[in-house]
């Protein structure tokens, strides 16, 4: 007798716990996220990606850029999305100024004690690492069609000067990390990649008009500056996503509607010369929502 009420006794011990257990891991699965904020550069905020917003103007930023697709996934309690064209990591603290007489504030200011979600991508604006690429690249290709004239171009003594500088941006993002945890101590922070802009093989100047041999060069660029990046998230409490691997084979010379990232021809009514299309934002937007996952 007593020996069956003890195994009674420890079975329904065991279902509360199990009970238990499978309700709190419900509750965390569902669990509501009260504030999110995205803060970042143009390939967040998505200049020319329809539709566009107003405030401000000059930061060119979308309702259909991948944190708006995050958000409108996760339903937060409140999204607030602060990224502007331009940004670099300067501007999480300090007021950007934009195009049409506009002022961005600092973008770290939207952060409160109570913000749960965080994603920053940022990075490629430092030291004029993208611009410089796709300001300078193109106008080379007619020197050495298959050559690396671009490359050439900024390895001075030896040294590439675009990679030097990569290697003094994982320390400025580390720094904004240590900010936002700061401000929003309790937040779940993504740091965000940059995806593919040249293809893994092959060329195609008429949308992307650098030297053959300058496609590898910009493929090690982006895969420098996003390992800088991951190693800033890994350092700075946060989780990186990965979007350069996820977006292999919808670079900017893909084709049939398959590319994330727009050509050399900028088009007001789709994206930015060399940014993200709507497409690539959704695609984006999908690997961070696996990620949060």
């Amino acid at each position: 007798m007593r020996t069956t009420r003890l195994l009674v006794a420890v079975f329904s011990a065991a279902i509360l716990l199990t009970t238990t257990a499978n309700t709190t891991a419900a509750a965390s699965a569902t669990a509501k996220i009260h504030h999110y904020v995205a803060l970042g550069d143009s390939y967040t905020s998505g200049p020319f990606v329809p539709a566009q917003r107003l405030d401000p103007l000059g930061c060119g930023r979308s309702t259909a850029n991948y944190p708006s697709v995050v958000a409108a996934s996760l339903k937060p309690g409140e999204f607030t999305d602060v990224s502007c064209a331009g940004a670099d990591t300067g501007a999480m603290t300090r007021p950007q100024k934009v195009p049409f007489n506009g002022t961005n504030a600092p973008q770290l200011a939207a952060l409160r004690i109570d913000t749960d979600l965080v994603t920053l991508g940022i990075g490629g604006n430092d030291h004029g690492v993208f611009g410089s690429l796709t300001g300078t690249c193109p106008g080379l290709r007619a020197s050495d069609p298959t050559g690396n004239p671009c490359e050439k171009h900024f390895t001075t003594n030896g040294v590439d000067t675009v990679g030097a500088a990569i290697t003094s941006i994982q320390p400025r993002i580390e720094a904004v990390l240590a900010t936002v945890h700061q401000r929003s101590p309790g937040a779940r922070v993504l740091v965000v990649g940059y995806p593919r802009i040249a293809p893994e093989h092959g060329y195609c100047p008429d949308v992307l008009p650098f030297a053959d041999g300058d496609y590898a060069w910009l493929n090690r660029v982006e895969t420098d500056l996003n390992q800088a990046l991951e190693d800033a998230a890994a350092d700075g409490d946060a989780e990186y996503v990965d979007t350069y691997g996820p977006s292999r084979g919808h670079d900017a010379c893909a084709r049939g509607g398959a590319a994330w990232i727009n050509g050399k021809d900028q088009n007001v009514f789709a994206a930015a010369a060399y940014h993200p299309v709507k497409t690539g934002m959704a695609g984006v937007a999908a690997v961070v929502l696996k990620a949060l996952s």
